[in-house]
């Protein structure tokens, strides 16, 4: 579904993707792992046509979109989760669901009812504003915001990160949920608990490039290897 081959990018004068391959199949759940600063909201970025690549590739379901306009990447059936959730402060939460629907080409469409049955909570706050909300909130509202726009491939950017434990417990649910129903996902968090219960298979970045790639059993059988590379 996406590829990605061999990609460089920068910031200035400063690389920060070194080689970067990485790999998501249709209905698969993927991971991005490493320590800060080693590359994962970068390759995001560029998956996402937020920052242009300096060199590689990427392309999904066989289509090149390397370096593409954002709008363009999003259309093609990719919704971003993104670090920050940056919602709509002055749209009410309905508003902001609505803002970005987009009908897809499947039966089972994401709408306004299908998000409320997976998030109960949206639905009680659906008439409060954006700048109303609680951090859970928001961060519920950011993926079922992104949701609507029927992504055949889901990517989130530290979707837990800050949140109170029991939100962080729902949006996995809410993971959980979604890779039952095949839909492919793109994770980056620092649960690796967490991540290894969800997910199928992981990369770990150092450095701007892959140092180690594998599924759940072999990840949990080397801890050595997440001290040296997480720091867990």
């Amino acid at each position: 579904m996406l590829r990605v081959e061999k990609l460089e990018a920068r910031y200035g004068e400063s690389q920060v993707l070194f080689g970067m391959d990485l790999e998501v199949g249709s209905g698969e759940v993927i991971t991005l792992l490493g320590r800060n600063g080693m590359g994962k909201t970068t390759t995001v970025r560029s998956v996402m046509g937020l920052l242009s690549p300096s060199a590689g590739r990427i392309t999904f379901e066989g289509r090149d979109i390397t370096g593409q306009p954002s709008f363009r990447i999003a259309r093609s059936g990719i919704g971003l989760v993104p670090e920050g959730r940056q919602i709509f402060p002055n749209l009410t939460l309905r508003e902001n669901l609505v803002a970005t629907a987009r009908v897809g080409s499947r039966n089972s469409d994401w709408t306004l009812e299908r998000v409320f049955e997976l998030f109960p909570t949206l639905r009680e706050r659906q008439s409060s504003y954006g700048n109303q909300l609680s951090g859970g909130e928001q961060q519920m509202l950011a993926v079922a915001r992104a949701l609507m726009t029927n992504p055949r491939l889901l990517v989130l950017d530290e979707a837990t990160e800050g949140l109170a434990p029991l939100v962080r417990t729902e949006i996995w649910r809410v993971l959980q949920v979604l890779k039952d129903r095949g839909q492919a996902i793109l994770l980056i968090d620092k649960n690796v608990e967490a991540l290894c219960r969800v997910a199928d298979r992981h990369y770990i970045i150092e450095k701007g490039h892959v140092v180690w790639q594998g599924d759940t059993a072999a990840l949990t059988a080397e801890p050595t290897l997440q001290e040296r590379y997480l720091g867990v």
